[in-house]
């Protein structure tokens, strides 16, 4: 069985099939950003997941403050999802505390991190505007690529190529991770939690397929 074969039949690596005119601009655009990520960050997966978590954290952000002003306007209650995606914006701006312990980022890669997450913030804010349902399928389509990333940055590890380095205290506190825990450890965490931030959206981008405005 070859490593492409293991990756496509890890639950973990579910893929979501593009359905739909919505369905395939998110897909295109995911496709689009990752062959731009591969270009940049090619194999150096530490600095790769600080750019990204950077970017990764808004969503969650702007889809609960979107949630909370419908639910202000709508006069009803949706603390359910308000809480779950501030609660992902939270879990993806401590992915980027942890990785900034492993991968200092660079002079470089810092304005790197202002211009994409000041373009990704107003470009996402008016994607969620004109259709939320596509903003969140993107948003799931990006977390199946966290996935396979994180995938990619284990493999590396596992095959000696990248030290597997203690966790940082950060990261053990955060995910109670034992004392002697390791930079494996912290990916495969952070993996796990990728995998349930690209159901979420996709189960929430699932809820709009009949109009709700």
């Amino acid at each position: 069985m070859t490593q492409a074969q293991i990756i496509h039949e890890d639950p973990l690596n579910d893929r979501h099939k593009p359905n739909g005119f919505s369905d395939r601009v998110a897909f295109s655009l995911t496709r689009a950003l990752r062959f731009v990520a591969d270009s940049f960050f090619a194999k150096r997966y530490g600095h790769r997941a600080v750019v990204l978590e950077t970017v990764a954290a808004v969503p969650g952000m702007v889809g609960g403050m979107m949630r909370h002003m419908r639910s202000l306007r709508r006069l009803e209650d949706d603390r359910e999802w308000i809480h779950t995606l501030l609660s992902e914006a939270e879990n993806e701006r401590m992915h980027l505390m942890t990785f900034i312990e492993i991968a200092r980022p660079s002079w470089f890669e810092r304005m790197i991190i202002l211009g994409a997450q000041g373009i990704f913030f107003t470009s996402f804010l008016l994607l969620y505007i004109i259709s939320a349902r596509t903003a969140h399928r993107l948003v799931g389509y990006f977390e199946e690529e966290a996935v396979y990333s994180y995938s990619e940055y284990l493999r590396e590890i596992d095959s000696g190529r990248l030290e597997n380095v203690p966790a940082p205290r950060i990261a053990i506190d955060y995910w109670q991770l034992p004392e002697n825990a390791t930079l494996r450890d912290v990916v495969i965490v952070v993996r796990q939690d990728e995998a349930g931030h690209r159901d979420v959206n996709h189960r929430l981008a699932d809820s709009f397929d009949e109009p709700t405005d």
